[in-house]
């Protein structure tokens, strides 16, 4: 049987707009972390190569594999998924129970959450610098969809995007609060009826109109399917959750907290 991937290092790969990335700083943390660790992508191979789609199914079915790496369609990765993969594996690192052992729902929900509110952020630090960037001409149309599919005007959103520009930061720990409490809420919910009720209890929060913008059906489901005891909270994991609320800058606290040390442990 023909082989369904080749493995590649993020040396192996282009990285496509990344020069838009270079005022950033801890991209290039997020980034050295993977080079440094020798973090595993999965290249479609055959028939296979370069179906976006394909890759698309196979990394939204199995997104939460502790094993393995991210199925790319080819040998280019966005300079936004290098940082999404790397708070991931840095997200395993901090709340994963032992090595190899299946995370709760809590700690997939606050990983992702993590993951994708850095997505806001990142449109906050390049709107101002790197206008022209691929990730801006995918990202905020994406959003403005999603803004408008949720009955936000057009003024409304610039002025969303605007609020995001003027504080990053401050923007991504609203929206990262945000997708945690959804979906924690929503995996709770075992009808229709208490589903709506749980979304529509977020509906004054800023973000609300690009809430549909992420995969949350998908999150909920992939943790009831395999997060032992889905229900059951995880102390350790709504302990950081907590921190990360509290914090002055949770961007900063996670820079100190998970990146700069894991930088450290793979430069000693």
């Amino acid at each position: 049987m023909r082989k369904a991937f080749t493995s590649t290092t993020i040396e192996g790969l282009t990285i496509e707009d990344e020069k838009s990335f270079r005022h950033v700083a801890l991209y290039a943390d997020l980034k050295e972390i993977l080079t440094r660790s020798k973090y595993p992508f999965r290249v479609l191979a055959g028939d296979s190569e370069g179906r976006w789609d394909r890759a698309l199914l196979l990394n939204l079915t199995f997104w939460g594999a502790t094993a393995g790496g991210d199925v790319l369609e080819s040998a280019t990765i966005a300079a936004d998924v290098v940082a999404h993969v790397a708070w991931h594996k840095l997200a395993s690192a901090a709340m994963q129970p032992s090595p190899g052992a299946p995370l709760s729902a809590d700690a997939l929900f606050l990983g992702e959450a993590i993951a994708s509110a850095f997505d806001v952020y990142l449109v906050g630090r390049l709107l101002g610098h790197a206008p022209k960037s691929t990730f801006l001409e995918s990202q905020v149309p994406a959003m403005a969809d999603a803004a408008d599919a949720a009955g936000l005007s057009e003024d409304e959103f610039d002025t969303l995007v605007q609020e995001i520009a003027d504080d990053p930061e401050r923007a991504f720990e609203d929206l990262r609060a945000l997708l945690f409490d959804a979906t924690t809420a929503l995996l709770a919910c075992t009808s229709a009826e208490e589903g709506a009720a749980a979304l529509a209890s977020f509906d004054s929060h800023r973000f609300a109109p690009i809430l549909h913008r992420y995969e949350l059906s998908n999150w909920v489901l992939y943790a009831r399917a395999y997060a032992p005891t889905a229900l059951a909270q995880d102390a350790s994991v709504r302990a950081i959750d907590r921190a990360l609320r509290d914090a002055d800058v949770a961007i900063d606290w996670l820079a100190r907290t998970w990146v700069s040390p894991a930088r450290k442990a793979l430069l000693a």
